[in-house]
């Protein structure tokens, strides 16, 4: 049904090649600064602590003490990690930005897990008037034990969760949605249990900065669930088309309904919402393969890997869709490149149109590779575009087959060593930029590989959102 309504669309209008198309400058602190900062707040309670002073305690409740300071501390930022906020991830990348995320949550919870088995000093519920600094005891009542075990517990419950998220029995939506509730119950009952147990925050320095990150960590959701849903009411897409371009690959495109509301780089992705309210779980990051210059029409290519995708071809044509973005380092503008080598695999040919598409659309006079993977023909994304833009631009196309037809003249095997020092000289390509996109384990094989013959690790780049763990 989905696929008849498209056909009946006209053609994708493509941009002349004169056109002067306005994109967005990269938003975001610069990764010194971030660093900065991020290290000011984690270390601010362990500042606060020493300013608040005391008698010293055993070295072993000293680290106790600071290794929950800090472990909470970390804590609260995985918030504004996970925030999607470009003054966070605008310069590193949100997929740096999400492994940061990832790591430091494991870090986190080492710090708090282990924290109150160092401690020395006798567990008393109540405080000893002998004792008003906490040195001789814990002074944990029942309440402040309560809050304190049932948030050192779900830390651990959320951290798994997410780590194995692959298999639960339950959506990724679902499981979204309470990753970032209990990450919230979290905050609330360590807050609880430091404010009431602990030694140092009770002072109310300290204890005004547990308040204001627990404020922060709640805003962070309301931003997330709430106002930005709400932004995106602003700027709505209808969906103008959804074609099977592929062997299980379909074209979505969008067009956007107030023009000149959404702007993006090439190569850059969104979170898309697709006939559903901007409210909905239900949103994917998908790269966009159309160009800048093809505004206000955006094209999504998308293979089939689950339920949602499985379903591309019920998408109502006219109904509405929310783009979330844009996001991503995948881009040209503010790297120097003599020429540029693109490295494809599967869909991952997506963002690698987007930079091609805009390539020829100003007349890029510099010299273009792509080496593009499939396993076999049947999965060629655009293969008669991309055809037509090699005669546009100084563009070299290799096709690479797993499963070649009879009478196959291009490249056969997988994206290995051997196949790409056939096309790649890095004596001749020193300045060129390598740009490889493709699944998790293509994109480190390519990028082993390209080193081993002479690349830069410099010159590469991609983007990864799957990663060993979690």
């Amino acid at each position: 049904m989905a696929e008849a309504l498209a056909s009946e669309q006209p053609a994708r209008p493509r941009a002349a090649p004169a056109r002067a198309t306005a994109v967005p400058r990269p938003r975001g602190l610069p990764p010194p600064l971030l660093l900065l900062l991020y290290l000011a707040v984690v270390l601010a309670p362990l500042v606060l602590a020493a300013l608040r002073g005391g008698p010293p305690r055993h070295w072993r409740d000293e680290l106790a003490s600071a290794l929950a300071l800090l472990g909470f501390s970390v804590f609260f930022m995985e918030f504004l990690l996970s925030g999607r906020f470009r003054f966070v991830s605008g310069r590193i990348g949100i997929d740096r930005t999400m492994r940061i995320h990832q790591l430091l949550a494991r870090t986190a919870l080492l710090f708090v897990l282990v924290h109150p088995f160092l401690y020395t000093t006798a567990l008393v519920p109540w405080d000893l008037p002998f004792d008003p600094t906490g040195r001789a005891s814990l002074g944990l009542g029942g309440p402040s034990i309560l809050s304190g075990v049932v948030a050192w517990l779900l830390f651990a419950l959320l951290v798994l969760l997410a780590i194995g998220r692959d298999l639960l029995p339950y959506p990724y939506e679902a499981w979204r949605a309470s990753h970032g509730l209990g990450a919230l119950l979290v905050a609330g009952l360590g807050t609880h249990h430091a404010l009431e147990a602990g030694r140092y925050s009770a002072d109310p320095w300290l204890a005004g900065f547990w308040l204001a990150l627990l404020a922060l960590a709640a805003f962070t959701l309301l931003n997330v669930y709430v106002l930005r849903p709400l932004g995106l009411l602003a700027r709505p897409f209808r969906i103008e088309a959804v074609e099977k371009i592929a062997d299980r690959t379909w074209s979505v495109r969008l067009v956007e309904e107030r023009p000149g509301r959404f702007a993006f780089r090439a190569g850059q992705f969104a979170w898309a919402t697709l006939d559903r309210s901007p409210f909905s779980l239900v949103e994917h990051p998908f790269s966009i393969a159309s160009a800048p210059a093809d505004l206000p029409r955006v094209e999504f290519v998308i293979k089939e890997a689950g339920d949602f995708t499985s379903r591309l071809d019920r998408l109502r044509i006219g109904g509405r869709a929310y783009l979330e973005g844009p996001h991503g380092n995948f881009t040209l503008e503010g790297r120097d490149a003599a020429g540029v080598a693109l490295v494809a695999g599967g869909v991952g040919v997506a963002p690698v149109l987007s930079l091609l598409r805009q390539a020829a659309a100003e007349r890029d006079p510099r010299p273009w590779l792509l080496i593009y993977g499939n396993r076999h023909a049947g999965q060629i994304v655009h293969r008669e575009e991309l055809e037509s833009l090699a005669s546009r631009l100084d563009l070299r196309i290799v096709h690479v087959l797993g499963e070649p037809p009879e009478g196959w003249k291009g490249e056969v095997g997988q994206l290995d060593r051997a196949l790409l020092a056939r096309h790649v000289d890095p004596a001749r390509m020193a300045d060129w930029l390598f740009f490889v996109c493709g699944p998790p384990a293509m994109i480190e094989a390519v990028e082993e590989a390209l080193v081993s013959l002479g690349v830069r690790r410099g010159r590469i780049v991609a983007e990864r959102f799957r990663y060993d763990v979690g």
